[in-house]
């Protein structure tokens, strides 16, 4: 894996957008641009990227809808741009699969900190000292996980992508199946000690992959709340 970072940065500004890559050029970050979803739809195309800062309001499609889109079909860590007070907005962004976010007005510099955060957990996860073809594979029900591709495959080859954080918090239910984890442990476990401003969504989370691995993510039956206690992932999980 390459050392250098890529990111793709979505934003109608143009100052904005020129702002960002000069600054994460001259930090070692490979950048690209785009003014809205059909740019970088194309950028997406001819390249990969390592992480995607994607405004939340753009005209036409806005940050959610192509946020959603981005997850539909890959795992790539999203880092939201949001306006200050956008809390509502904020937790949608979860919802449909962003990994982080930041507000506006922003520093160059936090959002840098944020990106090689982001890239850093990306890449160890989902092997602690592992390489990446040793990583652990689990199965379970119809589900089998793709831990380097982070993708989730039923029976009839229909592929479901993670966000990172997803990835993680599915990871740690398939290494403690059958027992309640608080949200709490569920945090230290899927972040440890850089514990950043996600960690106060771990229900956001649950809720995500309920949609995902539930027949009714209303009644669930593999991922219970244990009211007072935190979670409880039902099933057996078989390691590979």
């Amino acid at each position: 894996m390459s050392d250098i970072i890529r990111v793709l940065v979505v934003d109608d500004h143009v100052e904005i957008r020129t702002l960002l890559a000069e600054y994460l050029h001259k930090h070692g970050i490979r950048v690209e641009t785009a003014d809205g979803g059909e740019s970088m739809r194309q950028q997406l195309s001819r390249a990969s990227f390592d992480v995607i800062v994607l405004d939340l309001m753009l005209p036409g499609e806005d940050g959610l809808t192509l946020c959603r889109k981005i997850r539909e079909k890959s795992a790539i860590p999203v880092i939201m741009l949001t306006a200050m007070g956008e809390e509502a907005d904020r937790v949608v962004g979860i919802e449909m699969g962003a990994d982080d976010y930041v507000t506006k007005p922003f520093s160059a510099r936090e959002l840098l900190a944020r990106i090689k955060a982001l890239v850093k957990r990306s890449q160890s996860m989902p092997y602690q000292g592992e390489t990446s073809q040793e990583a652990k594979q689990f199965s379970f029900l119809n589900w089998h996980l793709n831990p380097i591709k982070r993708e989730l495959v039923d029976n009839e080859d229909k592929i479901i992508p993670l966000s990172s954080a997803e990835f993680r918090l599915l990871t740690v239910f398939l290494e403690n199946p059958k027992h309640v984890l608080s949200r709490d442990q569920l945090t230290e476990m899927t972040k440890g000690h850089s514990a950043g401003v996600f960690d106060r969504s771990i229900d956001n989370q649950i809720s995500r992959l309920r949609k995902k691995i539930e027949d009714d993510p209303k009644n669930p039956e593999i991922l219970k709340t244990v009211w007072g206690g935190g979670y409880i992932f039902t099933e057996e999980a078989v390691k590979a």
